[in-house]
């Protein structure tokens, strides 16, 4: 059992980092006031890799496993969660389509999706269907040459921003099994966005909902089987919580670096606050929690790579653990730098307002334990 990285792994991670602290990390700031990413940031990171990170190297991807992607998503946070968090959707449609298109849908959609010339968000959500994801009421109807499809999505990521949607749409009975996967194109007849959220964090991101009016889809625009969609999305899930955690990961050990740096230069008491016992035992105890957050991550993306019976399992267990853990840390670190972890120049408060959204997107932390709760159950009744 070797917990160290490889050398190939260090150095996807200092690719990342660096990029990271030279081409996001100045500008995070000035992003989130204007409330959108530059689009030309995309080509720029495809070009290190990261528009197809787990798409086969056949198509215009890296090849790389859950786990270098984890290394990725962990150093881009390091300079802006947002961004950060937006590429892991990107990349989790990818995978999606890498991993359950027909021949011709690899062709048509992923070497745009890897030079990222074509943006993708993943439109599961709806108002009425957040965490019961299954109970989904867009519907898409066949016709002569396709789908019309009708409906609402909500808290999209990229809505009225990305050039294609991933969405999961109703083509047959009521539950799991009556649903689909296809992608809309920006522009398509019958697709509109409503008004910008005004959200916490992620203020980077544009988030709004997209809504289809009668909106046409070609047959070939869907994905894998019809009524296998439902399926195609939680798999897709287990990776992009390993994602949202490693990002949420990298925030986290970016404010305990600023309060670190902070405590050695800020005094009190005719000495620094690093020289205080009471705050060196919080700083060892959010240490210890990142570090076991880290590799618990770890764990969970070498079981989902492996193909792990419980893998699912393993990343709804570390997407709840990870998640809450660099909440805390975050926001621990903020409460060090008191009145100035508050203000916006010291980096902290974005951080925080930033990591909370992790506690609850891609599944609840309340639903990670239902899955887990319920893994454990079966476990044991299988004896």
């Amino acid at each position: 059992m070797d917990f160290s990285l490889s050398e190939e792994q260090q150095m996807i991670f200092d690719m990342a980092y660096d990029f990271g602290q030279s081409e996001i990390a100045p500008y995070a700031r000035q992003w989130e006031a204007e409330g959108t990413i530059p689009k030309t940031i995309w080509p720029e990171i495809a070009a290190l890799g990261f528009g197809g990170l787990y798409v086969s190297e056949s198509h215009g991807g890296s090849g790389l496993s859950r786990l270098d992607a984890t290394l990725v998503f962990e150093a881009l946070a390091m300079a802006c969660p947002a961004v950060g968090s937006f590429l892991s959707i990107h990349n989790m449609c990818g995978g999606m389509v890498d991993k359950f298109g027909s021949p011709e849908s690899k062709a048509k959609w992923l070497p745009k999706m890897c030079s990222m010339e074509t943006v993708f968000s993943y439109a599961l959500t709806e108002p009425g269907s957040g965490s019961d994801a299954s109970a989904l009421r867009s519907k898409a109807a066949r016709g002569d040459a396709g789908y019309r499809l009708n409906g609402t999505k909500a808290f999209i990521s990229g809505g009225g921003y990305s050039d294609a949607y991933l969405v999961m749409a109703r083509t047959g009975e009521d539950g799991p099994k009556g649903i689909s996967c296809m992608v809309v194109e920006a522009g398509a007849k019958g697709l509109s966005f409503g008004a910008l959220e005004e959200k916490m964090g992620w203020k980077a991101q544009p988030t709004a909902q997209v809504q289809f009016d009668d909106c046409d889809i070609p047959q070939e625009n869907l994905i894998g089987e019809e009524g296998k969609g439902f399926s195609y999305a939680m798999a897709g899930l287990d990776g992009g919580r390993l994602n949202i955690s490693a990002s949420a990961l990298g925030g986290a050990q970016n404010a305990l670096n600023i309060a670190l740096n902070y405590m050695g230069e800020r005094r009190a008491f005719g000495k620094t606050l690093d020289q205080f016992q009471a705050l060196q035992f919080r700083v060892a105890d959010m240490e210890t929690e990142l570090q076991a957050a880290r590799i618990f991550l770890r764990q969970a993306a070498w079981k989902l790579d492996s193909g792990a019976p419980d893998a699912t399992k393993y990343c709804a267990m570390a997407k709840r653990f990870v998640t809450d853990t660099a909440f805390e840390v975050a926001n621990g670190s903020l409460q060090m730098l008191g009145g100035y972890g508050y203000l916006a120049d010291y980096g902290i408060e974005k951080i925080v307002r930033d990591l909370r959204v992790h506690q609850i997107l891609e599944g609840t932390n309340e639903i990670m334990r239902l899955i887990t709760a319920r893994a454990v159950l079966q476990e044991r009744d299988r004896g």
